[in-house]
């Protein structure tokens, strides 16, 4: 992604906002548990507990059932593989690391992945993870083709002037497998079949109450519904311009029909990550967890009614504020990745530089 200034903004968290939670008797916002962070990978010596020079402004986060996470990382050209405790994978005894190219639309190396998703079925010519690129395109990795190289599989990189996209998602609308990117240049989410055909399913995947600036800026399946997050666009289209307030999501059907109106303005800025916290998680279990780029903090809403439940804090009670917030997901329970546990990566130091690590409730 293009250098830009992120805005340190010190939202206040206010300690009551009004609305009354019937089991517990107390405001939403206050988390009555504190959450610990622990910085499991970073490309900077000393920074974290793992080094890997590959780990540079990482963003989306994907696994299978059982797999390791992949992560996408944007400014190195590749995909790196790690378990729970951040430890690349495979292990060298094992042949290991992994570390799978993602090309540019030339070919060459150097892409900019951002998204990415695990694909368990027949489809996408057999490619198992997806990535999609700022550079306008998706990439597939099949390991019968190139063990350690994605193909070019959609290339809208020329497309007037150039598809930017941020996020990826894919899902089964009960006809067929698609996949659904947000292209935010556009402005608009974009269908493939699982042919890599470009499709217009019944919905538009529009929403009539966002203004008119804001994009789609990325886009994942929780549960069966594709949640999609909107930041503000800069003049060029191509990066977020971060603010307090500046952010929206929705939640749509995989046919692209709205469902509703899930968080408007607010804590949101920028926000990109999203992941639906286990009952394990503390105050906010089974929350939808929004994290900002803007300004590094996550906050949790009430699934059904987009209530916000607060932010997620340290154990000083300070907010969890991480520089350059890409990706959120819980553990998949394989590999040492515990689904109790919020793995997340970012950009830091204007996306310079990167960090994949945790974080825990510490009432667990």
């Amino acid at each position: 992604m293009q250098a830009r200034r992120l805005l340190t903004v010190g939202l206040a968290v206010a300690t009551a906002v009004g609305i009354t939670l019937p089991a517990a008797g107390v405001s939403a916002g206050i988390a009555r548990g504190s959450f610990r962070e622990t910085d499991l990978v970073s490309n900077i010596p000393g920074r974290a507990q793992q080094l890997d020079s590959n780990l540079v402004n990482p963003w989306g986060i994907s696994a299978s059932s059982s797999s390791p996470m992949w992560v996408s990382d944007n400014n190195a050209g590749v995909a790196t593989l790690y378990d729970g405790a951040g430890n690349a994978f495979p292990p060298p005894a094992n042949g290991g690391p992994l570390v799978v190219k993602i090309p540019q639309p030339d070919g060459s190396d150097g892409g900019t992945p951002t998204g990415t998703v695990f694909n368990g079925g027949s489809g996408f010519k057999g490619d198992r993870f997806l990535f999609a690129t700022e550079d306008g395109t998706i990439a597939g990795w099949n390991p019968a083709v190139n063990r350690t190289r994605a193909r070019i599989e959609v290339d809208r990189s020329t497309v007037g002037l150039g598809a930017v996209y941020k996020g990826l998602a894919i899902g089964n609308n009960g006809v067929a497998d698609h996949i659904y990117t947000s292209n935010f240049r556009f402005g608009t989410i974009e269908v493939f079949d699982s042919s890599y055909t470009m499709v217009t399913l019944s919905g538009s995947f529009s929403d009539p109450g966002i203004p008119a600036g804001f994009a789609p800026f990325n886009i994942q399946n929780l549960g069966g519904v594709l949640y999609v997050t909107y930041a503000m666009q800069k003049p060029d289209k191509h990066d977020d311009q971060s603010g307090p307030g500046f952010g929206f999501v929705d939640a749509y059907d995989l046919n692209g029909q709205l469902l509703r109106r899930v968080a408007s303005g607010g804590a949101l800025n920028s926000p990109w990550g999203l992941a639906i916290a286990p009952a394990s998680f503390g105050n906010f279990h089974d929350n939808l967890l929004v994290g900002n780029f803007g300004d590094g903090r996550i906050n949790a809403y009430n699934l059904a009614t987009g209530a916000f439940r607060g932010q997620l804090k340290r154990e000083t009670s300070a907010p969890i504020e991480i520089p350059g917030l890409w990706g959120l997901r819980f553990g998949n329970g394989g590999v040492g990745a515990s689904p109790n546990t919020l793995y997340f990566t970012a950009g830091i130091n204007d996306e310079q530089d990167g960090l994949f690590g945790s974080i825990v409730n510490v009432d667990n």
